[in-house]
This record gives C-alpha cells, structure tokens and sequence, in this order.
C-alpha cells in the first residue's frame, strides 16, 4: 500500500503541474479540488509512514519529473515545488501538533497547508498575486482534501481490518 500511495501521490503532483503548465490559471480551482485535494490526503496519510527527508525527495523527484515531460513546464515545476514544501512543511508541523483521529488531524493540516499552498504557488508560477486565484484554490484545497481524507480513511480501514 506504501509504494501505491508513493506512485499516486507523484503521479497526481505531476498531473496537476502539467495541466496548469497547458491550461493556465484558469484549471487550478479544479485542479485545487481534484488533484491537490488527493495531494494533501495521501500527504498526511505519508506523513505518518515516511520520514521527513523521504517526505521531501518525494516533493521534489515529481516536481523534476514534470520539468522532464515538460520543460516548458519549468516555471510550474519549480513554483509548485516551492509551494508543496512549504506547504508539507506547515502541514506536517499542525499535524503532528493536533491531537485526536487521524481524520481530524489530517482535515486540520490540511486547512494550515492548502493556505501556504494556495498563496505561494499562483504567486510564483504566474508572478503575480491573484487573490481571486488564491481564494478559489484554497476553498477547492480544503473541500478536496476532505473528501479524499474521508476516502482514504475508510479505504485503509477496510484493508486493514
């Protein structure tokens, strides 16, 4: 389940660079909800099996593997990854501050994260603050995020029972 969670979580980062890369701001709001939402729920999930460093090369492997497929992409890659560490940071530090189910300490990171996410990386990747952009991607970010979070969770009860 590790190694699935890995590939997912790499392969949806590097979907969701690539699609901004091709389709502009526009898609980030959907991007925020579909992608980034799984992002920030396989994240948590990770943070609990990973170590931070592995956290982190992680981070930045798919961020290298969208410059890869894309070197048109560069711009994306390098804002995103910026914006996934800081955010993973911030992320990881509430997480492992809440207290209570992973559920509710997962929903709670991810609240902290998809805000440092949400104003970095529309900032960088297009050079300049979009607050509408901003807004859009961190509501999507949450709402996402909490759907996947609840997903996963019962996903990971049922395999592990």
């Amino acid at each position: 389940m590790l190694a699935a969670a890995i590939l997912i979580y790499a392969t949806v980062m590097t979907l969701a660079n690539l699609s901004i890369a091709h389709f502009g701001p526009w898609v980030s709001p959907i991007n925020a909800f579909v992608l980034i939402g799984l992002d920030l729920a396989l994240r948590d999930w990770l943070h609990v099996r990973l170590r931070a460093w592995q956290m982190l090369a992680l981070i930045v492997a798919a961020g290298a593997l969208t410059y890869l497929l894309n070197p048109a992409a560069g711009k994306i890659a390098v804002a995103s990854s910026a914006a996934f560490t800081a955010a993973a940071l911030v992320d990881w530090l509430t997480f492992a501050r809440l207290r209570g189910s992973w559920l509710f300490r997962a929903n709670g990171s991810n609240v902290a994260g998809a805000a440092v996410d949400s104003l970095i990386f529309p900032t960088l990747a297009f050079g300049a603050l979009m607050p509408h952009i901003v807004l859009l991607q961190f509501v999507a970010k949450v709402a996402g995020g909490a759907l996947w979070a609840a997903l996963l969770a019962r996903t990971v009860q049922r395999a592990e029972a």
